[in-house]
């Protein structure tokens, strides 16, 4: 993508839907992607992204937020089953994420390996774990040069992060799923110490409010009871990894509290769970307060009492079924396939039973289309059950409800916020909703809600800030102070510099480039010299170190005479010192063919006594004066030279203040009220009348460009004469000054656009 101040966002997935996150950023050249995940709702390639509309070699980094399904599956078709491996983009997770992503996709694997929908092999799967890259929460990470990004903790399940990106300056929060209540074993979700310029955040709850979780803990407990107690079997439909580790918390903490519940069993139908157990054990540093003091106390809360994992021999189910009342975790949570599926056909037709559906559920799956409570179910042999479990919701998805959604967006502040993760009527509401709130506020914040596909680009105003480092931090700078130095850009940022403190402070050297040329010439060389005079003023002369005859024009460019008809021009390489040489080259080839050169060489006199060969100091200062004098008097009409008498005494001097140095006084009228004075010495302007002083100053300043030579106008080197420059010091001057520098004053080194 060609360099452009416009941030592109691209939904492969998850754009008005929930389901296959995945975000593309593109900005500056750069492509960031967010999540790669499989739509629940759909398997095989249909629950993909839309893979085939991004080039994936072009991919810089790809950013998994955390381990669920619709967030990290199609990671591994990604990696292994497009030519993002012939690029040099590389994948990042948290090391929880990592750990349970492992876990999660042999299980993928093996679920969907028995069929013809198969999205990769194990094979492919462990190739592709071998290259994600593990990344720690609060650690800055970059990618490549111009890209990087730090991992904040998101809440909602173990490792689960958002991605607070910086592309060339420009800042994205990502928080993929988030959670802003703390629950049993998790942080809440940080919100970042930055200001992003865009927010990309879910809506999966619209502005649907949740209840607070002590009540909803006790809603829970009792409707399990309750089932328990009129001889049912409760199903409890959760995925093996997440919210299923919140429940076993608060059911393990409530059968303490009731031994009239100790002989019910509370099975966990999973083996994934079982291994990942070993994660959350590994992994306790990164939950809450009260699980990590529990944990120091040997008191390890996921070491469940009255839990217990199923061996899982085969036809199970129908052993439980048949058994005395108990209560079942089983995956997947959204009733498509597997253990949960199978104890759902068997439970339904009897009323004493329950199913509890705990989380989110996504639109077309059986868990959302079950809390309508129809009459039958379809079985997955497509025979018909009658439904007469009771259905119950409680959510105790750890996503962020209307409430706290709004909360975090406004503190957020950001320009623009990108709604994802959310189904169209939902994410409409909740965009009127905060449209509402800032228009009510008078904030101008941009709410957008992109669709599949739909390209979302925004322009951005950038702001510059350059670091002064080194010599140029010594001292504070003050307002309206101008800072001279090095501007050094890499990978988007900027810092200002002394030319002396380039080698310590980025590893580079500075050089001098010496340009010669050589002109074949047949005049003589004082001839050469009245030319550059007439052009440039003032002109220095001497021998350079091989006593070769040289003519410095405007301290920048050396005219030498190497031979009889032979001139070379020697200058140190920079724009305004070319710009010289240029001038100079074009003089000197054309004076063999100017008339002042025939009308002059016609004579046998010497050209010492012409005004341009005038080199004393005195001379030049009085035709300056007079000049100067002249330019003023036609502007002004009546201009007068004041000269303060020799002789006197130190009280006169005083008396006459500004009039005891050389002066110009420009006659307004005879008054003298408004006459103003020019010191010569200082060309300080004094008068009465502010008005008549700032005309005086304009004309004056207009006077001193015009009469002043090339020579005077430009910024002068080194001496050509050896007695007034050392030459070590002249190499240094050289090399400091040969570097095109930058200028800024304060204000514009913090916002230069």
């Amino acid at each position: 993508m060609a360099d452009s101040p416009t941030l592109s966002v691209t939904l492969l997935g998850a754009g008005q839907e929930v389901g296959r996150s995945c975000c593309v950023l593109q900005y500056r050249g750069k492509t960031i992607v967010c999540d790669t995940g499989v739509h629940p709702a759909y398997s095989g390639m249909a629950s993909l992204p839309f893979v085939d509309e991004l080039d994936w070699s072009t991919v810089d980094a790809i950013l998994i937020t955390h381990f669920h399904l619709d967030h990290a599956a199609a990671l591994t078709y990604i990696m292994e089953k497009t030519n993002f491996r012939d690029g040099k983009g590389k994948v990042y997770m948290t090391h929880p994420t990592k750990a349970v992503h492992k876990f999660m996709m042999q299980d993928f694997v093996r679920t969907s390996s028995s069929t013809s929908d198969a999205l990769f092999t194990p094979l492919e799967m462990n190739m592709s774990l071998s290259s994600i890259i593990p990344v720690s929460a609060h650690q800055l990470i970059t990618p490549c040069p111009g890209v990087s990004f730090i991992p904040y903790h998101a809440g909602h399940v173990l490792g689960a992060c958002m991605f607070l990106i910086d592309i060339a300056g420009l800042k994205i929060l990502y928080t993929g799923d988030y959670s802003r209540e703390e629950d049993r074993h998790l942080v809440k979700a940080e919100v970042p110490p930055v200001r992003p310029d865009v927010l990309i955040v879910e809506s999966t709850y619209g502005v649907q409010s949740l209840e607070g979780r002590d009540e909803k803990e006790l809603r829970f407990t009792s409707l399990v009871h309750s089932i328990i107690r009129r001889g049912g079997h409760v199903l409890l439909p959760t995925f093996a990894l997440g919210r299923a580790q919140e429940l076993l918390l608060i059911l393990d903490e409530y059968w303490k509290k009731h031994p009239d519940l100790h002989n019910v069993p509370i099975y966990y139908a999973s083996n994934l769970a079982r291994k990942c157990m070993a994660v959350y054990q590994t992994y306790i540093h990164t939950m809450n307060s009260n699980i990590r003091s529990r944990f120091a106390k040997r008191d390890n809360p996921f070491v469940f009492k009255h839990i217990s994992n199923l061996p899982q021999p085969r036809g199970w189910e129908r052993k439980i079924a048949d058994g005395p009342p108990c209560v079942v975790l089983a995956s997947p949570g959204f009733l498509q396939t597997g253990p949960s599926r199978e104890l759902l056909e068997l439970w339904a037709p009897d009323s004493r039973n329950g199913l509890i559906i705990t989380g989110y559920s996504i639109e077309g799956t059986l868990a959302r289309d079950i809390m309508t409570e129809p009459d039958e179910i379809i079985g997955l042999k497509g025979n018909t059950i009658p439904r007469k479990i009771s259905v119950d919701y409680l959510s105790f998805s750890a996503h962020v409800d209307y409430s706290q959604n709004s909360e975090f967006i406004e503190l957020v502040k950001a320009q623009h916020v990108v709604l994802v993760h959310g189904e169209q009527t939902a994410m409409g509401r909740l965009k009127a909703a905060m449209t509402a709130k800032f228009k009510d506020r008078d904030e101008d914040v941009k709410i957008h809600t992109p669709r599949n596909l739909e390209t979302l680009e925004l322009s951005f105003r950038g702001e510059r800030v350059a670091k002064a480092i080194g010599t140029l931090a010594n001292k504070a700078p003050q307002e309206n102070d101008v800072i001279s130095g090095l501007l050094v850009s890499k990978d988007y940022s900027y810092t200002l510099l002394d030319p002396r403190d380039l080698k310590d402070f980025t590893g580079l050297s500075t050089c001098t480039v010496t340009q010669r040329q050589k002109i074949v010439l047949g005049v003589g060389w004082d001839l050469v010299r009245w030319h550059l005079e007439g052009m440039y003023g003032s002109v220095e002369e001497g021998l350079d170190k091989d006593d070769v005859k040289v003519i410095r024009v405007m301290g920048a460019v050396d005219v030498k005479h190497t031979a009889e008809h032979e001139l070379t021009l020697e200058w140190d390489s920079t724009a305004s010192n070319d710009m010289i040489a240029d001038s100079v080259l074009a003089l000197i080839t054309g004076i063999d063919k100017s008339p002042a050169s025939v009308k002059l060489t016609s004579q046998q006199h010497s050209h010492t006594h012409h005004p341009h060969s005038d080199h004393h100091e005195s001379d030049q200062s009085i035709t300056r004066i007079q000049r100067i004098a002249w330019f003023l008097d036609a502007h002004f009409d009546d201009v007068e030279l004041h000269m303060p008498e020799v002789g006197g005494t130190q009280d006169q001097d005083q008396d006459q203040g500004e009039k005891s140095e050389p002066a110009l006084i420009v006659r307004m009228d005879d008054s003298g009220e408004a006459d103003a004075y020019i010191n010569l010495i200082t060309l300080v302007v004094s008068c009465p009348s502010d008005t008549v002083r700032r005309r005086v100053e304009a004309v004056l300043d207009m006077a001193i460009t015009t009469v002043s030579s090339l020579a005077e106008s430009f910024a002068t080197g080194v001496s050509v004469s050896p007695e007034d420059a050392d030459p070590k010091q002249e190499k240094s001057n050289h090399t400091d000054t040969e570097i095109v520098q930058d200028t800024m004053t304060t204000g514009e080194a913090d916002a230069a656009s």
